[in-house]
C-alpha cells in the first residue's frame, strides 16, 4: 500500500469523499488542501492583511489561489512535518497547477518534494472520472455542516442537518452555478495537465469509474491502491 496517495478529478468528483474514507479505514492523513485554504481565508485574522484579501477574492471567485502561495507557505511546509510524524498522506485534487506540482529553477515542487521524503515508488495516482454534467449537478447540490464541515450529499428528501452533529447545513461560495463553470475550466485549463505531465515521469494513472455511490466508488479505490 502506497504511503502517498494523490486523488484526482474534476470538481464534483468525489476526492473529498474518498479521501475522507481512506482517513477513516485505512490510516491515511487526509490532507484537504481546499479545506484548509478557505479555513485559513476565512480567518478575521488573516483578513486584515491585503495578501489575505486578495487570495480571498481569487477563491471566492472559483479561480485558483496564487501557486506560490499555496505551494510553499500551506502544501510543503505541512507536508514536510506529516512525513517527518511518520504519516501516511492522501491528497485531494493537490498540487493544482504545474507550479505547484513540479515548481520551477528555483522552487522545488511538491511531486518532487515527495519523491525525497517518500520515495518515489511510495507515490500513487488516482484519476476520478465522471460526466461534465455529473459534476455541475453534485456541486451545485452539495451542502456542508455549518458547525463541523463535514459534506453532506444530496438527498431528494432534503436532508436539513448534519447527520454528525445534527447544525444547520450551509452552501459553500464555491458552489453556485456560475463559480462552478469557472472551476471546471480552471480545472481543465491548469490542473488537468499535470497528470501528462506525470505520465512522462514515469507515474501510472489508475483510472476510477466516479459515477456510481461513493461506497462502490470506494471499492475500486481500495483494489488501486492494494
Amino acid at each position: 500500500m502506497k504511503k502517498v496517495i494523490l486523488i484526482y478529478g474534476a470538481p464534483g468528483a468525489g476526492k473529498g469523499t474518498q479521501a475522507d474514507l481512506l482517513s477513516k479505514k485505512m490510516g491515511y492523513y487526509h490532507f484537504d488542501t481546499g479545506k484548509y485554504i478557505e479555513q485559513t481565508l476565512n480567518d478575521k485574522e488573516n483578513l486584515k492583511s491585503k495578501k489575505f484579501q486578495k487570495e480571498k477574492e481569487l477563491f471566492d471567485s472559483g479561480k485558483l489561489n496564487t501557486p506560490a502561495w499555496v505551494l510553499k507557505d500551506i502544501v510543503v511546509k505541512n507536508t514536510k512535518k506529516l512525513a517527518k510524524a511518520g504519516v501516511r498522506i492522501v491528497f485531494s485534487g493537490s498540487p493544482r497547477t504545474l507550479f505547484e506540482a513540479f515548481g520551477d529553477e528555483k522552487t522545488t515542487g511538491l511531486i518532487e518534494t515527495l519523491e525525497k521524503l517518500y520515495g518515489k515508488e511510495e507515490v500513487g495516482i488516482l484519476y476520478i472520472d465522471v460526466k461534465p454534467e455529473s459534476s455541475i449537478f453534485r456541486n451545485s447540490h452539495r451542502s456542508v455542516c455549518s458547525v463541523c464541515g463535514a459534506p453532506v450529499l444530496y438527498k431528494e428528501n432534503g436532508v436539513q442537518t448534519c447527520p454528525f452533529c445534527d447544525a444547520p447545513l450551509r452552501k459553500r461560495s464555491l458552489d453556485t452555478p456560475e463559480t462552478i463553470k469557472v472551476r471546471l475550466e480552471e480545472y481543465k485549463n491548469r490542473t488537468q495537465p499535470i497528470l501528462e505531465e506525470l505520465k512522462k515521469r514515469g507515474f501510472a494513472i489508475n483510472m476510477i469509474n466516479g459515477e456510481p455511490e461513493p461506497f462502490q466508488v470506494f471499492e475500486e479505490v481500495k483494489q488501486k491502491i492494494n
